[in-house]
């Protein structure tokens, strides 16, 4: 199943001018932990995603509010000449994309 399909929430957004977070907003402990425990829900699988250093990549789960939250280093500073998202706002979709296995 497709993350866009097992999270109520997901959105991504700006965390400063240097990185991106990407808020998954769950229903239910079962989704929550079915993306937290799946074996594709890794850091090294999201770097790839990104093409980013898996090293760059932290997840934060907040599993008392059943959230996960993924933060990732920007390529470029937000609203460089190079940078085609200013507010990050676009962002989860390779994320929400990820089959969940």
């Amino acid at each position: 199943m497709k993350l866009y399909d097992m999270a109520m929430v997901c959105r991504s957004k700006n965390a400063g001018p240097f990185q991106v977070t990407i808020d998954l907003m769950f229903e239910s402990s079962e989704r929550y932990n079915a993306v937290w425990h799946s074996p594709s829900f890794t850091v090294e699988a999201i770097g790839a995603l990104y093409r980013t250093d898996p090293e760059k990549v932290v997840i934060k789960p907040f599993e008392r509010i059943l959230t996960i939250k993924v933060v990732l280093a920007r390529s470029c500073s937000s609203g460089a000449a190079s940078d085609s998202d200013v507010y990050g706002s676009q962002q989860h979709f390779p994320l929400g994309d990820m089959e969940i296995l």
